[in-house]
């Protein structure tokens, strides 16, 4: 029987799976932060991500 998973069970299950410091250590590798700024990597990732889940509607 399935059960109603919680916001809550769903973000962790997804910071498991990606990690914030793994993001930031790709980030890294592949040259996106040239400045250590305001930017966080891992909010960017996670807006993209649920951001295009959207549809076909969603562009940049």
């Amino acid at each position: 029987m399935h059960t109603k998973t919680s916001s809550h069970d769903i973000e962790r299950r997804l910071t498991n799976f990606l990690p914030s410091e793994a993001l930031e250590d790709h980030a890294d590798a592949v040259g996106v932060v040239e400045r250590d700024r305001k930017l966080q990597i891992p909010p960017l990732v996670w807006s993209f991500a649920f951001g295009f889940a959207g549809g076909a509607s969603r562009t940049l």
